[in-house]
């Protein structure tokens, strides 16, 4: 259903009913403490600052999973990484390069283009991803996660405006060799194969070698036969340690991914256009196919082509650390990153009709240096005490992007009608089959970053964070056109989109970033924190075929056109926060509350309308709400998690630039979202223990996009595995469900490309099941 400007704030909803559920258990857990001392909540240790600490005593808004905590939440890559925290979400579309987004808060980079950075960070290892899609493969041994809400311009630089999302791989051991393993097999021909070898050479030097291999068969179906958006992960990761004293250490990280498929263009006709019934009653037929049902839940489209991606990941880290002879310790991390994406023979019209062919690919490779030192400070002046963070950081980038579009078989007798309605004669137009533009987009990037960060200790129990980075960015960006249609009446000039002109341009920016915190111990298991942020996302040059305008633009093709600008602004957050982290009930309960406002400026949006991606900047934004994470241990057996995100408002400003998008509210940025999850962990026998979890992902409508006004409505998800553990042999058994009940829906709608009204929708995963055996020796 589309809709237009704000859409009202929906209220008593099954959130709200959760959280008062929540609050009863909070006034039970205590009287569960009474019966004795039992198991208690762990130590969450974070790094969210730069050094180790406790995140309840970190005055930020962090989300902490273990290995153990992902595999039992059945989380294996950013997919579905909403069923750790109900404040983070991420969407992919047609392609990892363009369209894939981490948003936090409902802040992420906003629409489809190639030029973006992410708005949330992604680390892995200590390095920067800088794009989304490369954090949507497979993990590979990973042994933790951590989700920082809100700005992290200081200690995590540019790209962070609304969070960061940080990874690290289970480090290498000399203390004793040991192999780990899991196994999966499920529905859709789903098998995943994972494993991992630590192995200790001398009493200073460990290798740890980790693989994976998967297949699984994709769930938009063909009536033709066959099935699209299918999955073939391939990965190996190498690490090394080497400790030759207690006060030097270096690890050295090397991984490689591959995968070819036929992914990411299958999706569903949601809204038909005015030829919807000619693409799927004359020109599918016409090529001896069966259209798709009309049936949404059947999850069924017909593509022209093999639709064949490949994307390929590799790079390597050096991780060295010295203590000094003073105590302070000095952290250099060192990375090297090569990722590739290659998309041919993509249906581009979305249909099944032999229309709109599209090949690109894209190359990103990055390296990058930190350098941190690490120290204490006993009491100076009014300051009983600090610890403080300093640091360099510098990368490069190049981007080399490439571009075709061709017409395919039926184009010219598809355009005869489509131009018809603008009573163009059939024929007139050019849509001859084959290539009809070909361009190349390169584009390099250099970075240069200091910073400081230090948490001062005023007294005992209050205390400051003090936090400042310097920022300086230089982009550059061109479209080079190899190949345009000589035609004179060839359809995209008829239609004045293309040829836009070429371009060769610089964008340069520097921005001073930054934290201030004041938090306040109320007992040993109470603190509040007040603090403010300022984050910072580089502008740029986008790379497009129409980022410095269309054929009007063009003065190749108009005399005395001028240019579009293809440069786009930085966008700023101000982000203000309050929050309350808190453990009770004997260390049988833990409860952090935070409120957050973000002030958003020059905001990057990116938009697809119909032939033309556009880059625009919002002059104002805002997003403010509420976020309360719960965890309960209601018995030795029983757990369970309650996590709250409430968007009060998430919109764009009122300036006309904006459009249809001014005071609308941002997509994927439901007003109410959630989490609850029950886990059990009960010994049967002295041998065997049973283990499980049930969660249920609710969240209220979202606008899908910003390109147009269609929403998803409320929506609610339940995951669940139940398995068996054996105590002295290491492995566990369980059986598995994620979407249980099988809920289908579109997760983003987008405008079907020459199709006037038309919108397709990529969608939900269906249910999938299977069992995994996991273990260790």
């Amino acid at each position: 259903m589309a809709m237009n400007n704000k859409s009202p704030r929906i209220s008593g909803n099954p959130v709200l009913r959760a959280s008062a559920l929540a609050t009863a258990i909070a006034a039970a857990v205590p009287a569960v403490a009474q019966d004795g001392a039992g198991r208690q909540l762990e130590e969450v240790v974070v790094t969210a600052q730069r050094r180790a600490e406790s995140m309840q005593d970190v005055p930020v808004a962090v989300t902490a999973a273990t290995s153990e905590d992902l595999a039992m939440a059945q989380v294996d890559s950013v997919a579905n990484i909403q069923q750790i925290s109900s404040s983070i979400k991420f969407d992919v579309t047609n392609s990892a390069a363009n369209s894939a987004n981490i948003m936090i808060r409902g802040i992420g980079t906003v629409g489809n283009s190639r030029a973006f950075e992410g708005a949330v960070g992604v680390f892995v290892d200590g390095v920067y991803r800088t794009r989304a899609g490369q954090a949507m493969q497979n993990w590979l041994d990973i042994g933790g996660l951590e989700i920082l809400r809100g700005p992290q311009g200081t200690l995590f630089g540019k790209n962070t405006s609304a969070g960061a999302l940080i990874l690290n791989s289970v480090a290498p051991t000399t203390d004793a060799s040991e192999l780990d393993y899991e196994v999966t097999a499920g529905n859709y021909g789903r098998q995943m194969v994972r494993g991992a070898a630590n192995m200790p050479v001398t009493d200073d030097f460990a290798v740890r070698i980790a693989g994976l291999w998967g297949q699984q068969d994709g769930f938009i179906k063909d009536p033709n036969g066959g099935d699209y958006n299918e999955r073939s992960p391939r990965a190996l990761k190498a690490q090394f340690l080497y400790e030759p004293s207690e006060t030097f250490s270096a690890q050295l990280i090397a991984d490689w991914s591959d995968e070819s498929n036929n992914c990411c263009y299958g999706q569903i006709d949601v809204v038909d256009g005015p030829l919807q019934p000619f693409i799927s009653n004359v020109l599918i037929p016409a090529r001896g196919l069966q259209a798709p049902s009309e049936n949404f839940d059947d999850y069924e489209q017909v593509l022209s082509g093999d639709t064949d991606q490949n994307i390929t990941d590799k790079g390597a880290v050096l991780k060295l650390q010295w203590e000094l002879a003073s105590g302070q310790t000095v952290n250099s991390v060192t990375g090297y990153r090569d990722w590739s994406i290659s998309q041919w023979n993509m249906d581009a019209d979305f249909t099944g009709a032999n229309i709109l062919i599209i090949n690109e690919s894209l190359n990103t490779e990055m390296v990058s240096q930190e350098f941190t030192l690490n120290g204490v400070i006993d009491s100076f002046g009014p300051f009983a005490g600090a610890d403080y963070v300093a640091g360099v950081y510098y990368a490069t980038e190049d981007i080399a992007a490439h571009h075709e579009l061709g017409w395919g078989d039926q184009a010219q007798t598809y355009f005869d009608l489509y131009l018809g309605f603008a009573g163009i004669p059939a024929g007139y137009a050019d849509a001859s089959a084959g290539i009809w533009s070909n361009i190349d987009m390169p584009a390099d990037s250099t970075t240069f970053a200091a910073f400081t960060h230090w948490n001062l200790d005023v007294t005992e129990k209050f205390g400051l964070t003090v936090g400042a980075r310097y920022s300086k960015d230089e982009k550059a960006g061109a479209m080079q056109r190899n190949y345009f249609s000589p035609a004179p009446t060839a359809v995209f000039r008829l239609l004045g989109v293309q040829p836009g002109p070429e371009y060769n341009d610089t964008f340069k920016d520097s921005a001073v970033s930054g934290t201030l915190a004041a938090r306040y111990q109320i007992d040993d298991a109470m603190m509040a924190y007040a603090s403010y942020s300022r984050g910072y996302k580089a502008g740029g040059v986008n790379i497009d075929n129409t980022a410095a305008g269309t054929l009007v633009n063009n003065p190749a093709e108009v005399p005395g056109a001028v240019p579009l600008d293809p440069t786009y602004k930085s966008e700023f957050v101000d982000g203000y926060e309050l929050g309350l982290k808190s453990e009770y009930a004997g260390g049988r309960a833990r409860t952090n509350v935070a409120v957050f406002y973000n002030e958003m400026s020059d905001l990057q949006i990116a938009q697809f309308i119909g032939t033309q991606f556009t880059i625009d900047n919002a002059p104002e934004a805002t997003a403010y709400g509420l976020e309360v994470e719960n965890q309960f241990l209601l018995s030795d057996a029983f757990s369970l998690n309650l996590d709250v995100t409430h968007i009060a408002d998430a919109s764009f400003g009122s300036d006309p630039v904006l459009g249809s998008l001014a005071d609308r509210e941002f997509a994927h940025a439901p007003e109410w979202a959630g989490n609850l999850a029950l886990s059990v962990d009960q010994p049967l026998s002295s041998a065997l223990s049973l283990f499980g979890r049930v969660g249920i992902n609710y969240s209220t409508e979202l606008y899908t996009n910003t390109s147009n006004d269609l929403m998803r409505g409320n929506q609610s998800e339940v995951a669940a595995n139940i398995g068996v553990r054996s105590e002295a042999s290491g492995w566990t058994l369980a059986a598995w469900c994620q979407n249980c009940t099988d809920e289908r829906y579109v997760t983003q709608h987008f405008n079907s490309p020459l199709q006037g009204s038309d919108a397709n929708g990529y969608v939900s995963a269906p249910l999938t099941y299977g069992v995994t055996l996991r273990g260790s020796f």
